[in-house]
């Protein structure tokens, strides 16, 4: 039987305006999007830049992704700090406009008739570093932006674009790099950071003023290395964000390992055009923008740690299809793995962000999303690293069955952590002090304790963009 106040409390929710009406947070949306269009080009044209025009060499092609997520580790614990400090909404423009013109630097170099790859390696680096600042800010700054009960209708509304972008980006991108070649493409990822700077100045809203924590004798608060260690204290003494955080770190260790070469395996060792693998992760891209779709409501049918479960169980196996694909089959398999893999990492995202927004008061939102982002995208240029190393010395094929076989136990810090019976999205945490901020306790209203034996069936790994 239906309570008053439950069936209130639906009422409310339905009466709620859908964020579409929501002006300011449309401009963000707008902004995203353009700019995740304009990031598919980059992220096809830059590896090919390294493979066919300048000829690098395993090793080297690996290295350049780890310097693009080396900043991941050196920046994020003070990038945190320095958030929850400062208004966001700045340093996401200045990390558009950096991030823009050093793109503009590659095709400015090659019509100049000096590339090199160390300057591939300079603008790989620069760029991870102002991305580092604008993404812990992005994902700080929603729930700023909207009200906690929009969290996840806003996450699933920046995964649909994010999506949208995979299904069509790669061959567009690969359309457009045949027709103006790789290093002039990335002109258009350049003017797409600076239309999404655009937007984001638009936005009117006004941004809360940070707390300034101050002693009892009016000394300023904590230093840096102390409001560091809580962000880190926080993270790694939460029972449900270290088992998210341990889950997403060994996938995209595993994952870059294989992943980081197989832009190169597929050009050089079987030898498939560019504009063919373009085309091929766009239609694999198509299980990115079902996930966004339907994201939301597979939290909802089987319950928000069921389905972050899940969709982790599913992302290992995905990457056994790449390293089985038989040479008449490669575009095939690795289409099929790009599907499964990006259909559950977005499940995956769209809860386990939401979930990790909901639980985190406002003062410690930045060093929330920096240290799981330390740690989970700082895996990933160890991975690269080790994917460069690995297909040099093993080869190419024999390293992305090393990243297939260790991604598949990913999974297994969530199935052994309280997650599996955390049905509904928690209520709100009362915002306090940053420096006092402790683990937030899930109320007990968003736990079933009703045991569930059949995980896997909720057929749902990785902060891609995103913690």
């Amino acid at each position: 039987m239906t309570t008053p106040a439950i069936a209130a409390d639906a009422s409310a929710k339905a009466r709620r305006p859908a964020l579409i009406h929501h002006r300011d947070f449309m401009k963000l949306w707008t902004g995203e999007t353009i700019s995740q269009f304009g990031t598919q080009i980059t992220n096809l044209a830059l590896p090919a830049i390294a493979a066919l025009t300048l000829k690098v060499t395993p090793f080297e092609f690996g290295l350049l992704g780890t310097v693009q997520f080396l900043p991941f580790i050196v920046l994020s614990l003070p990038a945190g700090v320095w958030i929850d400090r400062l208004r966001r909404r700045p340093i996401m423009i200045i990390g558009d406009i950096g991030r823009g013109i050093m793109l503009l630097s590659i095709p400015l170099a090659v019509a100049l008739d000096g590339l090199t790859i160390w300057q591939l390696y300079v603008v790989g680096f620069v760029n991870g570093c102002l991305t580092v600042f604008f993404d812990v800010s992005y994902q700080s700054y929603l729930p700023s932006l909207v009200d906690r009960e929009d969290i996840l209708e806003g996450n699933s509304k920046l995964e649909i674009s994010r999506s949208g972008a995979q299904v069509t980006g790669p061959g567009i991108a690969g359309f457009v790099i045949g027709i103006v070649t790789a290093p002039f493409a990335i002109i258009f990822d350049s003017l797409s950071f600076f239309a999404s700077a655009a937007f984001v100045l638009l936005i009117r809203q006004k941004e809360p003023t940070p707390a300034v924590v101050v002693n009892a004798d009016g000394s300023k608060g904590p230093g840096m290395r102390a409001e560091i260690a809580a962000g880190l204290g926080y993270v790694l003494n939460h029972r449900y964000l270290r088992s998210i955080a341990a889950c997403t770190g060994i996938s995209n260790l595993f994952n870059q390992i294989a992943f980081s070469i197989l832009l190169l395996y597929l050009l050089n060792e079987r030898g498939i055009p560019i504009e063919q693998i373009g085309l091929a992760f766009s239609l694999a891209s198509i299980g990115f923008l079902i996930g966004a779709l339907t994201g939301n409501r597979i939290g909802q049918r089987f319950g928000v740690g069921p389905t972050i479960i899940g969709s982790a169980i599913l992302f290992g196996p995905s990457v056994i299809l790449v390293a089985i694909a038989p040479t008449e089959l490669t575009i095939p398999f690795a289409t099929a793995s790009v599907f499964l893999g990006g259909f559950a990492g977005v499940v995956y995202n769209i809860n386990q962000v939401s979930f990790r927004q909901a639980i985190t008061m406002t003062g410690m939102q930045g060093r929330m999303n920096a240290t799981m982002r330390f740690i989970v995208w700082g895996t990933i240029p160890v991975g690269t690293l080790l994917g460069g190393f690995l297909g040099g010395v093993i080869g190419l094929h024999a390293t992305i069955w090393v990243g297939a076989i260790g991604g598949i136990f990913s999974f297994v810090p969530l199935l052994f952590s309280p997650l599996r019976s955390l049905m509904k999205m928690p209520e709100p945490v009362d915002d306090g002090p940053p420096d006092l901020a402790t683990p937030a306790e899930i109320t007990s209203e968003a736990i079933d304790e009703t045991p569930r034996t059949n995980v896997a069936s909720s057929r749902e790994p990785h902060d891609k963009g995103g913690g």
